[in-house]
């Protein structure tokens, strides 16, 4: 079982940006598609977005589709999460995981989006 480590949460305004990191922990980054994901308080966790190994598209939930952009580099072990023109609705805890998700998950990230 490989657990990710999910980093760069924190207190932001509305209008601005933060960038996610995810890496596994003490293995290789698996060779699937990965993806991040999102719980907010009293809420279901949602798909945020998705990126293949090497070749293929990225996808993106229609909430943050234009603000968010997701990467990785495989060289450096590690999947990202670009997020751009934060909104208070973008809090939540952030995870990434394989594409279908596979326990067990991270401790997550706090993103909290607030003025």
């Amino acid at each position: 079982q490989v657990q990710f480590v999910e980093s760069g949460g924190g207190l932001v305004q509305p209008g601005g940006s933060l960038r996610l990191s995810c890496a596994p922990s003490g293995r290789t980054l698996t060779i699937a598609t990965m993806g991040w994901f999102r719980q907010a308080p009293g809420k279901e966790r949602e798909f945020v977005a998705s990126v293949p190994w090497r070749y293929g598209s990225t996808y993106y939930a229609d909430s943050v589709k234009g603000r968010f952009t997701i990467s990785r580099d495989n060289a450096k072990n590690t999947v990202y999460l670009q997020m751009n023109s934060l909104k208070p609705e973008d809090t939540a805890v952030y995870y990434c995981n394989t594409i279908p998700p596979t326990p067990p998950w991270g401790q997550g990230t706090q993103v909290t989006v607030s003025s």
